[in-house]
Parts: C-alpha cells; sequence; structure tokens
C-alpha cells in the first residue's frame, strides 16, 4: 500500500472506524459502569448498543460518518443520550423489524475531534436495518457541516 502525498500516512490508515467505550457522563463518574443501578444491553460497554446508569443518563450507540477529503471517511461510534423514557422501547424495537423505522432525538454524548460537540443536539435514524443508527441531522450548524462537508484528511487522523 502506498503512503497518502497529503499527510504521509498509509492511504489504508485514511478510512477508519473510532470507537468510544463508555459516553462522556459515565466517565465522571466514581464507579463508571460499575455505578449500582447500571443496565446494560450487552455484558460490557464496549458489546452493549445501550446502557442507563443512574446520575449520568440513557444512551445508544450512533455512527457519525465524517467524510474526508480524497474520498476517505472516518466513521465514530458515537452514543447519543436520550430521554430514559424512551429507552424501554427502543430496546423492544432493536432486534423487531420495527427497527428500521426508528428515529432517536437526543445529544451527543461524547468529544468528536477535533471539533467537540458534545451534548450537541441530534438525530438518529436506521439507514440500513443490519446496523446501528446514524446520526443523519441537527439543528446545530457546526454539526450539521460535519455531517455534509468533507474535512481534511489530516486535521482529522491525527486526533485519532
Amino acid at each position: 500500500m502506498s503512503d497518502c502525498p497529503t499527510c504521509g500516512r498509509a492511504l489504508d490508515a485514511h478510512d477508519r472506524h473510532h470507537r468510544f467505550t463508555l459516553p462522556t457522563p459515565v466517565l465522571g463518574l466514581p464507579d463508571r459502569e460499575h455505578t449500582p443501578g447500571t443496565w446494560l444491553s450487552h455484558g460490557t460497554p464496549q458489546e452493549s448498543v445501550m446502557m442507563q446508569v443512574p446520575g449520568a443518563g440513557a444512551f445508544v450507540r450512533a455512527l457519525l460518518p465524517v467524510q474526508l477529503d480524497g474520498g476517505f471517511k472516518v466513521t465514530y461510534g458515537i452514543w447519543l443520550g436520550i430521554h430514559p423514557d424512551q429507552l424501554p422501547q427502543t430496546f423492544a424495537m432493536w432486534w423487531e423489524p420495527e427497527y428500521a423505522d426508528l428515529r432517536l432525538d437526543g445529544v451527543l454524548a461524547n468529544e468528536i475531534p477535533p471539533w467537540g460537540l458534545f451534548q450537541t443536539r441530534a438525530t438518529a435514524t436506521v439507514r440500513d436495518p443490519e446496523h446501528t443508527p446514524y446520526i443523519t441531522s441537527s439543528p446545530d450548524p457546526l454539526l450539521t457541516k460535519v455531517l455534509t462537508q468533507a474535512w481534511p484528511h489530516e486535521d482529522v487522523l491525527e486526533h485519532l
């Protein structure tokens, strides 16, 4: 594989996936995901697609795709903070045909380098029933730019 003429990295390092293990509010708790009363959809936060942590909130996995110049892409596996009342219905739909119609309004629960964007309002929808929902829109101008513009790959990749 050859190197990128712009940044010198191997070209195969440009299409990346970066998955956050925990939402930022959970990182701030003394016991993190081991806080008494925590619910995970699977055995560990890495495997889970949903979690609810007392003192932090309810969260659902979502994908945040970012286009990079040169036709490359970084996909962030983030946590979307949702209202706790939405979690039971989301869990009930997740493995059912109705999942294809899932729409979640919430806030980004991770800092997305290099933009930040923590607690930015966003909507996640299902593009493919075989995948986690994607962040597809936001009323925030910066997140809208992140979703719709191509970014210099050297500015983004240096943070991963």
